[in-house]
């Protein structure tokens, strides 16, 4: 009877274990994890953007044969339809792609310069002693399709024409408006209403579209249209271009025909700094990347907090860090056509050194005023083809619905990125005629070993050192992609001096030390857009499997091209 008892309770113990190892996790970190969302994984291609449709579109895009150049310029498209308020035709785009055979990195500039006539001396015999935030004189010349055109000349397989279909379908036959998205919407509706052709298009029945309404484009459809079959020579010679003109003239404006024709995009040689045994990229001048890289320089002269990127050491690490760079990229960013830019002075180790060594770990410094500017509006996306090759793109029209001026049957806004030109002569970001303006939106890139990552996070000021913050995520703090993508962030705030905005997820204690060290902080709340809005691709060259991330500041998502399924049997 006992060795039946016993065999009995043996049976009862060895079913229990089995019963736990069968509901055991696979690891403690894939249970109790700090992110919502999982890494989109596949042999496959990807692509990540702040829109579902438009990560669809760029994936099918894939799906036939097309190139990562093709799917984001299809991608970016959409958006141009879908985000009118931070993208499109209208505004500048900054690119940096790496091939996977020859591990090459390229990178493309295609910001616009201010009309030749648009000066100093201009402005001031209007009256103006300051640059326009709004209006035609806030306009620089588009540089997003020229972009568009030099990257898939390069790179491209599939017909020019075939990538603005899915574009051309959501704004002639409408899309439902996303939570997000709607919410950038309604706070400019009143602006939107100081110009005419604004109000007829993006706001029917002279509102903001409500969530989940239908809205349609119908003259945006017609210039996608004559994009998609004459080239870019529609939009910088063609209807496009004298629609501009027609435009630019009827408010005053200094557009010419030669303004537009003589634009081009440029292929330039991306910067780099090494961030502990990771090489990070960016672009350089007229964009400040190079704050991105001079802020992880000074940071890497402190020993990670052992407590995590929430803890009261880390964050006044970056805090302080980024106020350095901040005032350094302000004080000599500009156009390197027009000025000497001291881009490897800014990015010395020595130099950094000599920053850091100015960071009080009890204390604040409140006089090294963060240069934050006016919100910026800007999408950024990121792909990974089945052969790794890697887009990290960034498009923008600068404020939401930039310059607010309308061109006139094209249902497109004009970029106000001429408002970030300075007045004072002296300034190497004075503004003159055929310069471009210094620029907030960077596409970013990183490397380690056999670890590639595409990678951006979007909003004015705030990407410098939100691309810091990212990039320490992952090194020092080894998280993947999506984990490093969704981490509490703080950024800049309008007050400057030691004012910071920060989320909520940040520890209350933390929190109450950062003020007690002399930080002043605006807490928002746990997700917020003010952040910036990222997408993040990594390719592993060794076992040849992508890895996708975005993050849920936005409406979008990384999308998986599907595979080439056979046809069922007969």
């Amino acid at each position: 009877m006992r060795t039946l008892l016993y065999r009995t309770q043996l049976a009862v113990l060895i079913f229990a274990l089995v019963l736990t190892q069968s509901f055991a996790p696979i690891s403690a970190s894939a249970e109790e994890r700090n992110y919502g969302r999982s890494m989109v994984i596949t042999p496959y291609g990807i692509v990540a953007t702040s829109y579902v449709q438009a990560s669809q579109a760029g994936a099918r895009i894939l799906e036939q044969g097309g190139s990562a150049i093709d799917a984001g310029i299809a991608a970016n498209a959409v958006l141009s339809v879908g985000e009118p308020m931070t993208n499109g035709i209208g505004g500048d785009l900054f690119a940096i792609y790496w091939d996977a055979k020859t591990h090459k990195l390229t990178a493309l500039n295609a910001s616009g310069w201010a009309p030749k006539a648009l000066t100093i001396e201009h402005l001031r015999s209007k009256g103006i002693d300051s640059m326009p935030q709004k209006g035609i004189d806030s306009s620089t010349v588009p540089g997003a399709v020229d972009g568009w055109a030099k990257l898939h000349a390069r790179y491209g397989k599939l017909p020019w024409k075939n990538l603005f279909q899915p574009a051309i379908f959501y704004a002639q036959n409408g899309y439902a408006v996303p939570e997000a998205i709607q919410a950038y919407w309604a706070p400019v509706v009143d602006v939107l209403h100081e110009n005419p052709e604004s109000t007829r298009v993006f706001l029917p029945n002279g509102k903001a579209p409500e969530v989940g309404q239908l809205f349609r484009n119908p003259d945006m459809a017609k210039a996608l249209t004559l994009i998609a079959n004459e080239g870019e020579s529609a939009f910088y010679k063609g209807s496009i271009a004298q629609a501009i003109l027609k435009t630019s003239n009827a408010l005053g404006g200094t557009m010419t025909a030669e303004d537009l024709s003589q634009y081009t995009a440029e292929w330039v040689e991306p910067i780099s700094t090494m961030y502990r045994d990771w090489t990070i990229y960016e672009l350089p001048p007229n964009g400040d990347g190079m704050a991105a890289l001079e802020m992880l320089n000074i940071m890497e002269n402190f020993t990670p907090a052992p407590a995590g990127p929430r803890s009261t050491a880390e964050l006044h690490t970056r805090i302080e860090a980024m106020k350095l760079a901040y005032a350094d990229v302000t004080a000599y960013n500009g156009d390197p056509k027009f000025s000497t830019i001291p881009v490897p002075e800014l990015l010395s180790k020595p130099f950094a050194a000599k920053r850091a060594a100015l960071i009080d770990p009890n204390r604040a410094n409140c006089t090294v005023a963060p240069a934050a500017l006016s919100s910026s509006d800007t999408t950024y996306l990121s792909v990974v083809d089945k052969e790794g090759n890697i887009l990290s793109l960034i498009q923008s029209v600068y404020s939401s619905f930039g310059s607010k001026v309308t061109v006139q049957g094209m249902g497109f806004v004009l970029q106000n990125r001429g408002g970030l030109f300075s007045l004072a002569p002296k300034s190497p970001n004075a503004l003159a005629g055929h310069k471009r303006p210094f620029h907030t939106i960077i596409p970013a890139f990183m490397e380690n070993g056999d670890q590639h990552i595409g990678f951006g996070i979007m909003g004015g000021m705030n990407q410098p050192l939100a691309h810091a913050q990212f990039v320490s995520n992952v090194v020092d703090y080894h998280m993947n992609i999506q984990e490093a993508m969704e981490e509490a962030r703080f950024t800049v705030s309008s007050k400057l001096g030691c004012d910071i905005v920060i989320e909520s997820r940040i520890p209350p204690v933390a929190l109450d030390q950062l003020r007690s060290r002399g930080h002043i902080l605006d807490v928002h709340k746990d997700y917020s857009t003010t952040m910036g809005r990222g997408q993040a691709v990594l390719h592993n060259s060794t076992t040849n499997i992508n890895y996708g991330a975005s993050e849920p500041r936005a409406d979008g998502s990384a999308e998986p091209e599907s595979p080439n399924l056979p046809a069922p049997p007969q």
